[in-house]
């Protein structure tokens, strides 16, 4: 086989996972606000739950590309009470979680990112956005109420 052919699919029906990625989004976001908080949320659970990385991708010329999530990304919406719910429901269920809060769009690097969060307790949190891993059931459940992201 030649290295620049990859193999046919095995199947043409489409796959269904046994878990789902989601993004929660506040719906009073400006657009820029959420790509950015989309892009910085799902950051963190490719790192955490390493298995969501599928293969390194490359074009038929054979140039590399980085890999990606191996299943699609869920972006939903809601308001801050929806996200709070939402929050705590995900910690109950010891789900992996990515938060994004306010202070966020204030600061300009990981550390005063990481020293913003630390300063509000759990509870106090003004989430802006939240992503998470877990069984499909569990997520559906902890985004119950949420809407598909127009």
């Amino acid at each position: 086989m030649d290295t620049h052919t990859l193999p046919a699919p095995t199947s043409s029906r489409p796959l269904r996972f046994d878990t789902k990625i989601a993004v929660l989004l506040r719906s009073d976001l400006e657009p820029w606000q959420r790509l950015n908080v989309t892009a910085f949320l799902v950051s963190g659970l490719g790192t955490a739950v390493p298995e969501l990385i599928g293969e390194p991708y490359a074009d038929a010329d054979g140039t590399p590309y980085l890999p990606m999530f191996r299943q699609p990304v869920l972006v939903f919406e809601g308001d801050g009470a929806l996200l709070s719910t939402a929050h705590g429901r995900a910690l109950a269920r010891s789900l992996p979680v990515a938060v994004f809060t306010a202070e966020l769009f204030g600061t300009g690097n990981d550390l005063d990112n990481r020293a913003a969060v630390r300063a509000v307790p759990t509870a106090a949190l003004d989430l802006v956005g939240l992503a998470l891993h877990g069984p499909r059931n569990a997520v559906d459940k902890v985004l119950k109420g949420a809407r598909m992201h127009p």
